[in-house]
């Protein structure tokens, strides 16, 4: 299979000379061609260029991979966790999925890449509020840091306190402040000084963070969608480098897990399936394994058994020693009969 395609600056300006289109499959670069001078690209998956090594670099798996290649190209499993970036200096780019690629296909279009400077993400995505601040409030915030630090949570609450005070729109206090009053079991507190975050700058994202954590832990599916959408409407799988926003990048995985849960209880099923795969690839530390069991179910109701069976063993993979292990392998078993016997008629077809 062919992927066709072309990148393109989000402000029409010329496309970099040195841009390279790369590949990339649970968190690892697979294959990467350069694109033209006015950014077009071709890239053959299965080429001799496509390489499948696992973390540690061993190939002892490329022979398998490539057999199966020449039958019948890349299978969709492997896809699903897969997608085209671009990468140029001083740019961070979009993505484009591979997930619904048609596989039967000698050659796919999948559109636009767009690079858009990072200097214009950053204005956007980090806060002001602390540079505004006084002396005094600067102080009280340094010192309530400090006690936190120490685990003196009493002195760290009265020191972010008075930052706030002193300066009502010192958005970080609020936050820190928030995240002391939880530590102390105090929640309706706590949710207020995130809430106030939130209204002095939409842009920084913690609080946001903070309060779809607390309304999943109530199970109010609406509120965790309301919150964790404002957050991933910036859509950090856009921000390849991640480090200039205000979030840690490792934490969207959350985002994107709580946005899948909460899709999943309320019957939203299309909106699950695809926040759960983008938080596949962003959970560069595997923290949420349990995302993999939910895709399964979602792959089972469409009869895509395939794509179910690949989310159990993903789940089996990193979480072997689960509670629950045994029930899982029983869906494992359970989805490889319905598998086979929606293969069969194919096969008797194709005879």
């Amino acid at each position: 299979m062919f992927l066709l395609g072309r990148v393109a600056t989000a402000d029409g300006t010329p496309v970099p000379n040195d841009v390279t289109v790369e590949r990339v499959c649970n968190t690892g670069v697979r294959q990467q061609v350069h694109a033209g001078p006015r950014g077009d690209f071709s890239m053959q998956l299965g080429s001799r260029n496509d390489s499948y090594l696992d973390a540690t670099g061993d190939q002892t798996s490329q022979d398998r991979v490539n057999s199966r290649n020449s039958e019948s190209g890349i299978p969709r499993q492997e896809l699903a966790k897969c997608e085209l970036r671009a990468s140029v200096p001083g740019f961070s780019s979009s993505v484009v999925n591979l997930v619904d690629l048609a596989g039967s296909l000698s050659s796919v279009d999948v559109g636009e890449i767009v690079v858009q400077r990072r200097t214009k993400i950053e204005g956007m995505t980090l806060s002001a509020s602390p540079y505004k601040a006084p002396p005094d409030a600067r102080k009280a915030y340094e010192k309530g840091l400090e006690a936190e630090k120490k685990g003196k949570l009493i002195d760290a609450q009265k020191y972010f306190g008075k930052a706030v005070e002193i300066y009502p729109k010192y958005v970080n206090a609020w936050f820190k402040l928030g995240a002391v009053l939880q530590k102390e079991q105090q929640k309706d507190a706590a949710r207020t000084a995130f809430t106030q975050a939130t209204t002095i700058d939409t842009k920084y994202l913690p609080p946001y963070l903070s309060l779809a954590v607390m309304a999943y832990q109530a199970e109010n599916w609406a509120e965790v969608l309301h919150f964790t959408g404002h957050i991933l409407e910036l859509d950090p799988l856009n921000h390849v480098s991640g480090y200039i926003l205000d979030l840690d990048p490792l934490n969207y995985t959350e985002a994107y897990f709580y946005n899948t849960v909460a899709n999943y209880r309320l019957s939203k099923f299309e909106a699950a399936e695809k926040s759960g795969l983008k938080a596949e690839q962003v959970d560069l530390t595997t923290r949420f394994p349990q995302v993999h069991l939910l895709l399964a179910d979602i792959f089972e109701r469409k009869n895509n058994y395939g794509m179910a069976i690949a989310q159990i063993e993903s789940y089996l993979e990193l979480a072997p020693y689960a509670k629950n292990t045994e029930e899982v392998r029983e869906r494992l078993v359970k989805y490889q009969k319905l598998n086979a016997s929606a293969s069969a008629p194919e096969k008797i077809n194709q005879q």
